[in-house]
């Protein structure tokens, strides 16, 4: 799974993070609600180092639920608003 938080007016990626992530290695599986939690973490942990502390979530065409709900929940606990 990756994530990132990209400035949409310039067209860069502000930060990122992904279940292939040094940070996430000791993950027993990198395909589940769990791992995707922890990305949600990285990932706010990442955008906050880089300045930011609101972001708009943009899913796509993804329904929100299972993993997809666990990034934004693991980036909220985090500190990241949306």
């Amino acid at each position: 799974m990756y994530v990132q938080v990209i400035d949409d007016t310039r067209g860069h990626t502000l930060a990122a993070a992904s279940t292939t992530d040094k940070e996430l290695a000791a993950l027993k599986s990198k395909a589940n609600v769990a791992a995707a939690k922890e990305v949600g973490k990285l990932l706010a942990q990442r955008a906050q180092t880089a300045g930011i502390k609101k972001v708009v979530f943009d899913r796509g065409a993804l329904v929100y639920h299972g993993r997809v709900k666990a990034v934004a929940d693991g980036a909220r606990e985090a500190g990241l608003e949306f």
